[in-house]
């Protein structure tokens, strides 16, 4: 017990060891695809944009088909093999520069492998967390692992920059791909039994059953009274956010005149928000539940980027900034992991994976389409316009969130065990 709450477990500190090796080698490799790209390949703004883009939609569509696969696999074993696939993949990075051969192809390639292994991993690892962490502490595992994403997204770019400087891109592209065997070697070390999971008999239409499994995710969330709007307002609030951060850099280094330095500045401090808000989040739910947690924290993270729209040059836009992301990210820390308790709370054992990679799915293609959507409206009426529109509709957006408590209630985390023994809320 720490403070009075549920302690995770052991097997979950392992996990959450394993989860911190990658999310700190990510922070380090930040940007190495896109300074790879322009300082080693002396590529263009459109090729760059493709390694994000095109890697991102490639890897989320090959991720699908994987769901069904992985669900009926143990998951340990699956995530380490992921581990292992994204540690080849970014190897060949570094293998191919020093032969000479490193092309754009490949990092085209190799960001494909990584996002589908991303997106599979997260989902394998969902279905572990659940099954390795009791109801009443999962809360407070959301939690840690949310504060150590924000924990990497503040110390890993800075130090991947300084070994850039002393070693070149490369590096830290080698340096993710070590973080991925200290993952596997961190999921290796979990102790707990994990029993093969049971599949139901097939009838004799297997083409329909392969269907059926692979829409099973998207299936069980539209179905799902509280996940439905969970669901809708979760993927556009990301989508919107995220669409505008490319337009905010072109404003910020562009008309506004800051350096990069003042542009990174604006927004690693106000990671430290992620921290505060993952922090507090078990110790809201304790005091207020499960479901008024979500509802204002929901409500809250999407009354600031609006304010955006008002940055000026100098160190009052700074500051303006600076202020904005802080109260962002802030209720975004808070309610990241009650979101993630709440969704594998609410998930039967045995759909756990299809939910997740559908989730993760939607969320990728959405970001992509509104990114590329708002590209074209700041074309059209400029950059801040664009992100003084994506502001207003985010405030329609709690308009999204279930509005009754149902079993998002965090007081009533018991839990019947079916004769086969799933957990189900």
């Amino acid at each position: 017990m720490a403070g009075g709450r549920p302690a995770p477990g052991r097997d979950f500190g392992w996990l959450w060891a394993a989860y911190g090796a990658s999310a700190l080698g990510t922070g380090l490799a930040f940007s190495a695809f896109p300074l790879l790209a322009i300082t080693v390949l002396h590529q263009g703004a459109a090729e760059v944009a493709s390694l994000a883009a095109v890697g991102a939609a490639v890897g989320a569509a090959v991720a699908v088909p994987l769901g069904p696969w992985v669900e009926f696999r143990r998951k340990r074993s699956v995530m380490i093999t992921m581990d292992l696939v994204r540690c080849a993949a970014l190897l060949s990075v570094p293998v191919a520069y020093a032969l000479g051969r490193l092309g754009l192809a490949q990092l085209l390639l190799v960001s494909v492998v990584v996002a589908a292994a991303d997106i599979t991993f997260g989902a394998a690892a969902g279905a572990c967390l659940k099954a390795l962490v009791r109801p009443e502490a999962m809360v407070t595992a959301q939690a840690r692992l949310e504060s150590t994403t924000w924990t990497a997204t503040v110390v890993g770019p800075p130090l991947g920059g300084a070994l850039i400087a002393l070693l070149g891109p490369v590096a830290t592209v080698a340096a993710d791909a070590v973080s991925y065997l200290l993952s596997a070697a961190g999921i290796r070390a979990i102790r707990g039994r994990e029993p093969h999971p049971r599949r139901e008999k097939r009838g004799r239409h297997e083409k329909s059953a392969r269907f059926a499994d692979l829409v099973e995710g998207w299936r069980h969330i539209l179905a799902h009274p509280l996940l439905r709007p969970l669901f809708f307002h979760t993927v556009l609030v990301n989508g919107l956010i995220m669409a505008t951060a490319p337009l905010l850099a072109v404003l910020m280094l562009g008309p506004l005149g800051f350096t990069p330095w003042q542009y990174g500045l604006a927004f690693a401090v106000p990671c430290v928000g992620g921290l505060v808000g993952a922090r507090l989040a078990p110790g809201l739910v304790e005091r207020f539940g499960r479901h008024r947690v979500l509802l204002v924290a929901g409500t809250l993270r999407v009354c600031w980027p609006v304010g955006l729209v008002f940055v000026r040059p100098g160190v009052g836009g700074l500051l303006l900034v600076m202020a904005v992301e802080l109260a962002l990210i802030t209720c975004i820390g808070v309610f990241n992991p009650v979101l993630a308790a709440h969704r594998l709370r609410v998930t039967e054992t045995g759909r756990v994976v299809r939910t997740l990679t559908a989730w993760s799915v939607t969320g990728k293609a959405v970001t992509a389409s509104l990114a590329a959507l708002w590209g074209l409206l700041a074309g059209l009426v400029g950059a801040r316009e664009a992100i003084g529109l994506a502001g207003v509709l985010l405030l329609a957006t709690p308009l999204l969130l279930p509005r009754h408590e149902g079993g998002t209630d965090a007081r009533a985390d018991g839990v019947r065990v079916l004769p086969d023994g799933d957990k189900v809320p």
